[in-house]
């Protein structure tokens, strides 16, 4: 009688999903999301300051260890097809359950250590976030924060991607795969000097700020957008006579006495409070189409350390939302 091989053949696919679980554990999935990010295997090993031979090496054992493909190779580089992109996805989440899963057991030992790792625009970076993370580290202490700097554009994909916990920015519309876990109006404001002529004014117009010299962001900000349409719909004609990178740039130009720059409120708090510049309401309708946000990854459960902050920052920005 030929050997019984049922028992066998139904432990094929328990076997699988045992030994696929083992490999998506490994250092490999590391280096094989870096690649993703990176689209090349130089760049992913410079951001984890490891060989290049090696993570050739460790996508290749994946991709074995797999039985198919991760990545189409190209002459730019490496972009994941529709195999690599379904491991990228399941593979990100496993690591980030693993990173709450151990901020969770350290809290139960009593233990308020954890990583908040925070995206946002150069504006809330230079002042809101810096001064609620030093606030949030009082009660604290042992919390530590990573804070980058990307364009508006970036922030909501690194967020879905899970690069990291927390985007702060600023949005027209709602994105997909997005939480906004916090959502205020963000409208843009006309900025002065103390001593300006148009300081004492209550409300302006984007008309009256044409006669004077205009400190503005590049056209990929969605406050010069907002601006460049309603000027658009009103046929107003205007050019910068300063166009920066970076907020602080165009808000020096103004504290000297250069004229007029564009900003929302909280990303100045602090400045404003000192009194050295002042910020007047816009009655053109575009400018008020905007909005603050904290967003997360829809479906995602952060850390404690990440939730904790989100409550701070929540807290803090209704008792003073501006």
């Amino acid at each position: 009688m030929p050997p019984d091989t049922t028992s066998k053949r139904s432990q094929y696919p328990t076997v699988a999903k045992q030994h696929a679980a083992r490999v998506l554990q490994e250092q490999a999935v590391r280096f094989f999301l870096e690649v993703v990010r990176t689209g090349s295997v130089t760049s992913a090993a410079e951001r984890l300051n490891v060989a290049p031979s090696a993570v050739s090496r460790q996508i290749a054992r994946l991709e074995d260890d797999l039985g198919t493909p991760l990545f189409e190779r190209r002459a730019r580089g490496m972009v994941a097809n529709a195999a690599g992109e379904l491991l990228a996805v399941h593979a990100q989440r496993a690591l980030q359950d693993i990173e709450r899963v151990a901020e969770d057991i350290q809290a139960l030992r009593g233990l308020r250590s954890g990583l908040v790792r925070v995206v946002s625009t150069e504006g809330f970076a230079a002042d809101l976030l810096p001064t609620q993370m030093v606030a949030f580290r009082r009660l604290y202490q042992d919390i530590r924060f990573e804070l980058e700097v990307r364009p508006q554009a970036e922030i909501p994909r690194m967020v879905r991607e899970g690069e990291m916990d927390i985007g702060v920015t600023l949005s027209t519309t709602s994105e997909r795969g997005i939480t906004a876990e916090i959502r205020q109006p963000a409208p843009v404001l006309a900025i002065v000097g103390r001593g300006h002529a148009l300081a004492g004014h209550r409300q302006l117009s984007l008309a009256q700020l044409l006669a004077w010299p205009l400190a503005l962001p590049g056209p990929d900000s969605i406050l010069r957008q907002l601006f460049d349409i309603s000027c658009g719909r009103q046929g107003l004609v205007a050019e910068p006579a300063f166009l920066a990178r970076t907020m602080e740039s165009m808000i020096a130009f103004v504290a000297a006495g250069g004229g007029v720059t564009l900003c929302g409120e909280a990303a100045l708090r602090s400045r404003l409070r000192a009194g050295d510049l002042v910020a007047i309401p816009l009655r053109d309708r575009e400018m008020n189409e905007r909005y603050f946000e904290v967003q997360t990854m829809a479906g995602r459960t952060l850390s404690q350390a990440s939730q904790a902050f989100l409550e701070h920052l929540r807290q803090a920005l209704d008792k003073d939302p501006g």
